[in-house]
C-alpha cells in the first residue's frame, strides 16, 4: 500500500472510530448500509492529492470530529421560504423534531420519517437507498456520500403519487457547537407527479446530506435550496437523480457564508427527452473568517433528445475562494443531445480566488454542448453608464452585483420564491458592500 493510500484509509480509521453506530433498521437497510460501508472501506476518505479534491482541502471533513461552530444569530430576521405556503419538516442538529414540524400529511404524497420506513420488512425505499448514491460512483469516487449511506439514521423518504397540493419545506437547525449531523432523504416521483421542494438551514456544526431523486416519466421535481448564514459552519452534500423519460428536474442552491461548503451533484438523464437544469448562486465575504465554496457537477446523457443546463455564479471579496467542477458526459447513442454549462465568478476585490475546472466528454456525433468559465472584477462601461445617470457608485456597483447573479436564480420556476431570494441578496450585498 502506498503513502496516498495509507492516509486515506487512516484517516477513515480515525473517522469511524469516532462515530456512533445508527440505530439498527430493518433487514433490507442494514444491508444496504453494509454495501456503503464496503464501499467506503475499498476507497478510503479522500485526500487532497485526489483530483476532484485539489481544489479544496478535505481536512476538516475527513477530522473525526467538526471544528465548533457557533449559530448564527439572524436577528429576528423572517424565515426563508416564511410566505409560502408548505409542509415543514424540521431537523435540529440532525434529528427530526416532530413537535417543531407539521404532520406529515400531504395530499398526493406520502411522507415517513427514514427511521419509519428502515423498520419496516416491505417497503418502496428499499429499491432506492443508496441505489443512486451507488450509480454516483462512476468514474468518481464519492466517498463521503458512502459514508452517509453506511452511517446515516435520520432523513425523510417521499413517495410521489401526483400533484403535491404544496411544497415540502426540509428545515434545518443548528443549535449544538460541536454537532455533526448525517441525514439522508429519498424521494420517488411516480409517472407523471409534480413536487416542489425547498430546504434550507445550516443543519449543524458539520453537516453530511444526501437526496436521492428517482422521477418517473414525465415526472416533474423543482428544488430550492439555501444553506443558511452560519458563518463557521462546514458541509457536504450530495444530490443524486435519475430521470426517465420525459422527466424534468431542476434545483437551485443558495450559499451565504460558511467555512466549507461543498455541494455534488450527479444526475443522469435516463429517458429520452429528459430536461435538467442546476443552478447556484455563491456569495462570500472572507474578511471574518475563511469562505470555500465548491459546486462539482456530474450531469449524464444516457439518452436520446435530452436537454442539460449548468448555470453558476459567485460573488467573492476579502480572500473567499470559490470552486467549479463539472462535466457533461454523453454517452452513445445519446443523440441530439443539448447541453450547456456556464460558471462564472464576480470578484470584488484582488484578494479572492476563482477555480475552475469544466469538462465535456462526448461519444455521440449528433449533439450540441457548449461550456464558459469566466472570472473578473464589475464592468467599469457598466459602472460608468449608472453613474452618468445619477446612481452613486456604491448603489451602482450593488445593482451590477446583483445583475451578475440574476441569471442563475432566473431557473427558479416559482416567481415568489424567486423574488424572495434576489430580496435576501440584495440585503446580504447592501450588508457587506455599505
Amino acid at each position: 500500500m502506498g503513502a496516498l493510500a495509507e492516509k486515506k484509509q487512516g484517516d477513515l480509521a480515525a473517522r469511524l472510530a469516532a462515530m456512533d453506530a445508527p440505530a439498527r433498521g430493518g433487514a433490507w437497510l442494514e444491508a444496504a448500509r453494509a454495501e456503503a460501508r464496503a464501499r467506503l472501506m475499498a476507497m478510503g476518505l479522500p485526500a487532497a492529492r485526489d483530483e476532484y479534491w485539489r481544489f479544496t482541502r478535505p481536512a476538516s471533513l475527513n477530522a473525526p470530529t467538526p471544528e465548533p461552530a457557533a449559530p448564527f444569530d439572524d436577528g429576528g430576521e423572517a424565515p426563508m421560504f416564511g410566505e409560502v405556503e408548505r409542509l415543514r419538516i424540521v431537523f435540529t442538529d440532525g434529528v427530526f423534531d416532530a413537535a417543531a414540524s407539521d404532520p406529515l400529511e400531504l395530499a398526493g404524497v406520502e411522507i415517513e420519517t427514514l427511521e419509519e420506513a428502515g423498520s419496516r420488512d416491505i417497503h418502496w425505499a428499499r429499491d432506492l437507498y443508496g441505489v443512486l448514491e451507488t450509480r454516483g460512483h462512476s468514474p468518481v469516487e464519492r466517498p463521503f456520500a458512502a459514508l452517509n449511506t453506511a452511517f446515516a439514521g435520520a432523513g425523510v423518504v417521499i413517495r410521489v403519487t401526483g400533484r403535491a397540493a404544496r411544497p415540502v419545506n426540509l428545515i434545518y437547525r443548528h443549535e449544538s457547537d460541536t454537532s455533526d449531523a448525517i441525514l439522508h432523504h429519498l424521494v420517488k416521483l411516480e409517472p407523471g407527479a409534480d413536487l416542489t421542494l425547498l430546504e434550507n438551514g445550516p443543519g449543524a456544526a458539520r453537516l453530511s446530506k444526501v437526496l436521492e431523486v428517482d422521477l418517473g416519466a414525465g415526472a416533474r421535481f423543482h428544488h430550492v435550496r439555501t444553506q443558511g448564514r452560519d458563518p463557521e459552519r462546514t458541509a457536504v452534500t450530495h444530490v443524486f437523480a435519475r430521470l426517465a423519460e420525459g422527466a424534468t428536474f431542476k434545483s437551485f442552491t443558495l450559499t451565504v457564508n460558511g467555512r466549507l461548503t461543498r455541494n455534488e451533484s450527479f444526475v443522469e438523464l435516463a429517458g429520452a427527452g429528459a430536461v435538467a437544469h442546476l443552478a447556484g448562486a455563491a456569495l462570500g465575504d472572507g474578511a471574518e473568517l475563511p469562505f470555500h465554496h465548491d459546486d462539482t457537477v456530474f450531469v449524464t446523457h444516457s439518452a436520446p433528445e435530452c436537454e442539460s443546463r449548468q448555470v453558476f455564479k459567485k460573488v467573492l471579496r476579502n480572500g473567499a475562494v470559490g470552486v467549479f467542477q463539472g462535466k457533461i458526459l454523453v454517452r452513445e447513442g445519446a443523440q441530439k443531445t443539448d447541453g450547456y454549462q456556464k460558471s462564472q465568478a464576480l470578484m470584488l476585490d484582488d484578494d479572492s480566488t476563482f477555480l475552475a475546472k469544466p469538462e465535456l466528454e462526448i461519444y455521440a456525433d449528433d449533439v450540441a454542448c457548449s461550456h464558459g468559465s469566466t472570472s473578473g472584477a464589475i464592468d467599469e462601461e457598466a459602472l460608468f453608464y449608472l453613474r452618468s445617470r445619477g446612481v452613486p457608485e456604491r448603489q451602482a456597483a450593488n445593482l451590477l452585483v446583483l445583475a451578475f447573479l440574476a441569471d442563475a436564480i432566473d431557473e427558479i420556476e416559482d416567481a415568489a420564491i424567486a423574488d424572495d431570494i434576489r430580496t435576501r441578496l440584495e440585503g446580504w450585498v447592501k450588508r457587506h458592500r455599505g
